[in-house]
Formats: structure tokens, sequence, C-alpha cells
């Protein structure tokens, strides 16, 4: 299963979820309100798109209404308060893609 995480910058939350699921999904992770924001064909590419906060679910549909229609896009409701691989962060990750996937 390809799987996209996507938070704000993919600095931290998504980053982390990318290399933490690897080796169980084919993983890529994107942000938002980056330099190099998510495109369609990313979001075109994913079996389900996993966001970390619901505001990044409504910001993908209105930037992206078609693929927002068409793909199953999942919220973590992880806040942006975690740095990169944080123990607290991965845990989190870990919790609550089990209850998801």
């Amino acid at each position: 299963m390809k799987v996209l995480f996507i938070c704000n910058q993919n600095e931290n939350r998504s980053k982390t979820a990318e290399e933490l699921f690897k080796d169980r999904f084919d993983t890529k992770s994107a942000g938002l309100f980056n330099e190099t924001p998510v495109n369609a064909s990313e979001l075109e590419w994913a079996d389900k798109i996993i966001v970390m906060e619901d505001i990044q679910r409504s910001e993908i549909a209105k930037r992206f209404p078609k693929q927002y229609i068409q793909k199953q896009i999942l919220c973590l409701n992880i806040p942006d308060i975690y740095h990169y691989n944080q123990p607290k962060l991965i845990k989190l990750l870990k919790s609550e893609i089990s209850k998801l996937l």
C-alpha cells in the first residue's frame, strides 16, 4: 500500500512517519506550507493519504478538489508540537496508525 503522510512543513511529523513506516508501506511525505508543497501527482500516487491535523485535510480539499473526492484522507490528530524522530512522536504515530491501518 502506498501511503502519503502530510503535515505543514514536512520537517517533523510527516517526515518521521515516512521513515517510521517505510518497512511496512511504500511511503512518501510532503508539506502544505513549505517551499515545495504537495502536488496533484503525489496525491494521485497514494492509496491512502494521512494528515496530521484536520486543517490539512481542509487545505487539500481547497487546493485539490478532484483528488480530495477520489482519495481516502485519514487524520491522526497529532498537533505540531513535536520534533523530528522525537520518542513521544514515534510512540504516538505507532499508536494512531495501528488504529487506522
